[in-house]
């Protein structure tokens, strides 16, 4: 009997040619409260919401065989000046695609690059009850903050939103304004990612 072929996978950043199979992914969790979204956004909204986070922050993509099976981003915490060393992150999955470890690399390979943009916190967002993502930031070493309370109305029902944080780099003393994703030499980038992938 021939041996198994052992799947390729690989992280890269996000292209414009992406945008209808990241939506198709993040549709599978808009019948649920995982995101408080409740109309899918027009793949012209998706493409501008790719653009405008993944022009200063990282936006990655999974692969496996060539095929997109996840994706994850970083994007400002809050919008005052002096919230710009906070990141917070977001990870989808293909449904079958969970319980793997991808969303572990993916939220690694984010922090590796936040910290090199100068990102010295970073920020989840949970609803409740969500066990793997409560247990993908648990075991990152995120610390739960606290919850806000019957937070959304979504599937019938009021849900609790918990919030994470965890320190990536040093409080030092007149920080530097954060670097843009495209400021990172590529090669550095191109590291980091190949560092994670399976």
């Amino acid at each position: 009997m021939p041996a198994k072929t052992q799947d390729t996978a690989n992280i890269r950043f996000v292209t414009p040619a992406d945008t209808e199979t990241l939506l198709a992914i993040y549709g599978q969790y808009l019948d649920t409260p995982t995101t408080f979204e409740c109309v899918l956004p027009s793949e012209e909204e998706f493409a501008g919401r790719i653009t405008a986070f993944g022009g200063t922050y990282p936006y990655l993509v999974w692969e496996e065989d060539g095929r997109i099976r996840g994706y994850a981003y970083a994007h400002r915490q809050a919008e005052r000046a002096a919230y710009q060393w906070n990141a917070e992150l977001s990870v989808y999955l293909d449904r079958d695609c969970t319980g793997r470890g991808v969303g572990r690399r993916l939220y690694s390979a984010l922090m590796d690059i936040l910290r090199l943009q100068g990102i010295r916190t970073v920020y989840g967002c949970v609803t409740l009850p969500n066990e793997k993502s409560e247990g993908l930031h648990r075991t990152m070493g995120f610390q739960k903050l606290g919850t806000y309370h019957s937070a959304g109305y979504k599937c019938g029902a009021w849900h609790d939103v918990a919030w994470f944080e965890r320190p990536i780099a040093p409080y030092d003393q007149d920080p530097a304004p954060i670097r843009s994703i495209g400021e990172i030499p590529a090669e550095t980038l191109a590291e980091i990612l190949r560092r994670y992938e399976a």
